[in-house]
């Protein structure tokens, strides 16, 4: 069969030691036996990895930082896309996804694809609103709450016994056996993501991760549950092995059933010895191991491109056991006339 040939845009390039999916998104959508897909990185540094990655990335573009508001993106997508005519675009950071939500009609008029959860849904799994979310829909949800300030941390004991979990709005989790801990963190996330700082109740247990793509109309396109192997001092999975667990499958598609979600999703959680899944984050899109999906036999990137693009699309209705994925790292060697260039003219 003859592929279709698309060009579809991607952020997340920064394949580092904390990933960001975009590299395993695209190698998903490369994979594709439907499609001959273009692959335009859009990055926000100019040191992402990706951006040099030319197996993978056919051209990259810088792009501004969602605080730059959603007119400079769109100007910037509007330049970009009058060069490379993009199909779908692909945003992989939480941060910048509420940018990408408010600005998809105007990308829809441009003629570029998306499929990202609605406001509301995005808004409803925050962080600091996860409690109210396991209340809508009946999953059980550790004891949290927001803080704004160095004084609410030594009120903490009020409702929590140490060990509890620090943790951004947007990235970074540590695990804090004091007070002294939990302010040393306060300052070290909220220097780099801003406040609220959210305090979360430590859950003691084995952690248990789906990545899954929901329709938008309730249905569950795709879900491979994954258990952590090896973690990093930033708590990313550096390995993992897909999980026959029928109850954390049928968990995950009644939270994309009751909730509509639309869009990829990662659902964090902890497994108890008495069997209980204690939900303690959503993440609003594919995860840095969604190749681990593809590996185990659920291309979820090239099902959410025909989803964007309003393809007929069947459920997946299994994935290989036992699949195991091992990252690793390596020295990419590029020239510095190349870094030189996109510094100077925001592209390669």
């Amino acid at each position: 069969m003859k592929r279709k040939k698309i060009t579809v845009a991607v952020t997340g390039l920064n394949n580092i030691d904390n990933p960001g999916p975009g590299i395993p998104v695209i190698r998903g959508i490369l994979e594709s036996k439907i499609f001959d897909a273009r692959i335009i990185g859009l990055a926000y540094e100019s040191l992402e990895p990706g951006i040099y990655m030319h197996e993978l990335v056919n051209k990259s573009y810088h792009i501004p930082y969602p605080t730059a508001g959603s007119d400079i993106l769109l100007k910037r997508l509007e330049y970009i896309n009058d060069i490379e005519k993009i199909d779908v675009l692909i945003p992989n950071f939480d941060a910048e996804l509420y940018t990408f939500m408010k600005a998809s009609a105007d990308l829809e008029k441009m003629g570029i694809k998306t499929f990202l959860p609605t406001l509301a849904q995005f808004e409803e799994r925050q962080k600091t609103l996860l409690p109210m979310f396991g209340k809508k829909y009946k999953i059980i949800v550790p004891h949290s709450r927001p803080i704004f300030s160095e004084k609410e941390i030594y009120e903490l004991s009020r409702d929590f016994t140490y060990p509890l979990l620090v943790k951004g709005k947007y990235y970074d989790a540590y695990i804090s056996y004091s007070t002294e801990q939990t302010k040393m963190y306060y300052y070290k996330i909220s220097g780099k993501w801003g406040l609220p700082i959210i305090i979360q109740e430590f859950v003691e247990g084995t952690e248990v991760n789906v990545v899954a793509l929901g329709d938008g109309n309730g249905n569950t396109i795709g879900a491979v549950p994954m258990r952590k192997q090896y973690i990093t001092d930033k708590g990313k999975a550096w390995s993992g092995i897909t999980l026959d667990d029928s109850s954390l499958l049928s968990l995950t598609k009644k939270i994309i059933k009751k909730s509509k979600w639309k869009g990829g999703i990662e659902l964090e959680m902890i497994k108890t010895k008495d069997n209980e899944y204690h939900l303690i984050e959503i993440n609003p899109r594919l995860p840095a191991w969604v190749y681990l999906a593809v590996g185990a036999g659920q291309n979820l990137p090239e099902a959410l491109v025909k989803l964007a693009l309003g393809m007929k699309i069947e459920p997946y209705k299994k994935f290989l056991k036992g699949k195991l994925f091992l990252r690793y790292s390596y020295d990419l060697i590029c020239d510095i006339s190349e870094f030189e260039k996109l510094t100077h003219y925001a592209e390669l």
